[in-house]
């Protein structure tokens, strides 16, 4: 072996230069222990600071002030044509403005084929996942569109934000990655931790604790394309495993998909930085404040007091269901009085949206 035959004879010189550097090595180490612990308990900074999980250290890493390319995936189907519609007026409203990282935007459509929409928003056409490989899941879709996304695509943008149609941009949205270091928003409803025993099935423990699985899901997501490019297909495989399996398929139901991006994330060594920031989730989150992203997944019922009536039909109400064969009205019916300021803003950005894009009436006219 090299260096075997000299050990015993060492210089003292050598013996003091390899003392300091394992004293520097160790003394690092320490420092980033100390620090990570620090930042999740929250007492490195005295500082209020929306982040949750990044490093007190974190601005050595330097902010990115990179250009993300905006992608989000799609079907030709009309519930989610009026969603993309939206989405992209919206970014076309944010994109220029101060604050704002924004570089192209594409959606990434796996149905196939083109749509009447094509002229009107970006658009790269992929093909979906084989006849009957989604069981009937139909975003199982989105990880197999990123893999040839990615292959076929000239993108521009080192960074890339995965965002859904049902997004729409409240306020300017900076590239909040650092470096290789995604961002992502943590889902409340994501917890590898309680369902160990299924996780374990995709992440055996040589590669660590669970709790390097982030409380994510794919979107929203701003990540280097680089990593993108590593991670998806390992994304798609996952996928397809967690729903060929019962047990996970019925523990994770219709967030399948999320979990198998942030468990195929972890089998990368990928993290990702928790900004609570990222988004807002009407009715439940109440304000809009300086929050970047609105996604109205959730139906939205009140009583004419301003009362949320959740799981039942309310006297005003908004959701997107209500429209699955086709776009909402122009101008809504603004809530009652009482209602939460995110839930009248929401309706307020539709209403803008669809009282500016042209044709919008017709839109099942292609």
């Amino acid at each position: 072996m090299i260096g075997r035959k000299n050990m015993g004879r060492a210089s003292p010189l050598l013996l003091v230069l390899l003392a300091l550097g394992f004293f520097f090595a160790t003394y690092n180490l320490l420092t980033l222990i100390i620090q990570y612990k620090d930042s999740s308990t929250g007492l490195g900074s005295g500082i209020s600071d929306p982040v949750t999980g990044m490093p007190a250290n974190s601005w050595k890493l330097g902010k990115s002030n990179l250009k993300f390319h905006v992608a989000l995936t799609a079907t030709d189907a009309p519930y989610s044509q009026w969603q993309c519609r939206v989405m992209y007026y919206w970014y076309k409203k944010m994109k220029s403005m101060p604050g704002s990282d924004m570089g192209k935007f594409t959606r990434v459509l796996h149905s196939g084929k083109g749509d009447h929409l094509m002229d009107e928003i970006p658009t790269f056409i992929v093909d979906p996942l084989p006849d009957g490989l989604d069981r009937g899941y139909i975003v199982l879709n989105r990880p197999w569109a990123f893999v040839q996304w990615l292959e076929k695509a000239t993108i521009e943008e080192d960074y890339i934000l995965m965002a859904e149609p049902d997004h729409i941009f409240a306020n300017p949205l900076p590239n909040l990655a650092h470096g290789d270091n995604p961002a992502g928003f943590p889902f409340f409803y994501i917890k590898p931790t309680e369902h160990e025993k299924i996780v374990r099935k995709f992440y055996p423990e040589e590669k660590g604790p669970v709790t390097d699985v982030d409380p994510i899901g794919n979107s929203p997501v701003i990540i280097k394309k680089s990593l993108l490019e590593e991670i998806s297909p390992t994304w798609v495989n996952v996928s397809l495993r967690m729903k060929d399996d019962p047990e996970t398929d019925k523990a994770f139901g219709w967030v399948l998909e999320m979990y198998a991006y942030a468990v195929a994330s972890a089998l990368h060594g990928v993290r990702h930085i928790l900004r609570k920031d990222f988004m807002l989730q009407p009715p439940w989150d109440l304000e809009v404040g300086k929050r970047f992203i609105i996604h109205y997944t959730y139906g939205c019922d009140y009583n004419m007091k301003g009362e949320l009536t959740y799981g039942k039909i309310g006297e005003w109400r908004f959701d997107k269901r209500s429209y699955l064969s086709g776009p909402p009205p122009k101008n809504l019916t603004l809530p009652p009085p009482g209602v939460p300021e995110s839930v009248v803003r929401l309706v307020k950005m539709v209403n803008e949206a669809t009282a500016n894009i042209p044709g919008w009436d017709s839109l099942n006219s292609g």
